[in-house]
């Protein structure tokens, strides 16, 4: 089992750090694994992306890892490896992208929205399906989309989900969120963001023992 594998299993909540400092990174990071969460995001368009990342990697514990977000381009992943991320995630599905993710060891979480998009991305072996922005695509939408892809493909809403409203997309069939603005804003004080974090990763425990 990869350590992607390993931690989306243990809570399938990815914080998405958008517009975090490298100085801001160790209390943030440390305020999320407190309160249950096990992957980090670090998008590449936060103040300098790949220190964070590459503290990240050093600092967090051995059940956590650390990836980058709005990875655009193939020399991103190349940059996103040498900092120590594990898992790239993009807003969007680039052949190329996930060509040189496979090629680098790393997981691949391309965005998709339509069927078509999500079948392509199945068909390059990508790890993870990012369902994104999920505000366009409702539980209805999430389940017919299940209903038709393969058992083993991790599906991923992301985009305006709160701790109320994840617990349609998992009766859904949805198996995890990736949680922006609603968890983190960038300054956010490590003490908020762990408040927040709490009552997701309460919530998605209580959806789990219920589902």
């Amino acid at each position: 089992m990869s350590p992607f594998i390993a931690a989306i299993t243990q809570m399938p909540l990815i914080a998405i750090l958008r517009g975090i400092r490298p100085d801001e990174a160790v209390g943030v990071a440390d305020a999320l694994v407190t309160a249950g969460f096990r992957l980090v995001e670090v998008p590449l368009n936060s103040p300098e992306p790949l220190r964070s990342v590459e503290i990240l990697a050093k600092h967090l514990p051995d059940n956590c890892i650390v990836g980058a977000g709005t990875v655009l381009r193939v020399e991103d992943v190349s940059s996103v490896t040498a900092a120590g991320g594990q898992f790239v995630v993009a807003p969007n599905l680039n052949r190329e992208v996930g060509d040189a993710a496979k090629k680098n060891g790393l997981t691949w979480c391309p965005g998709v929205l339509t069927p078509s998009e999500a079948f392509e991305a199945v068909d390059q072996d990508a790890d993870l399906l990012k369902i994104f922005p999920a505000e366009l695509v409702s539980p209805v939408g999430i389940a017919a989309l299940r209903a038709v892809l393969p058992p083993r493909v991790l599906i991923a809403a992301v985009g305006g989900i709160t701790p109320q409203s994840m617990e349609d997309y998992v009766v859904a069939g949805a198996n995890g969120f990736g949680l922006g603005s609603s968890l983190y804003k960038a300054g956010m004080s490590p003490g908020e963001v762990k408040e927040r974090a709490i009552r997701f990763t309460s919530e998605f425990d209580k959806l789990r023992k219920s589902n």
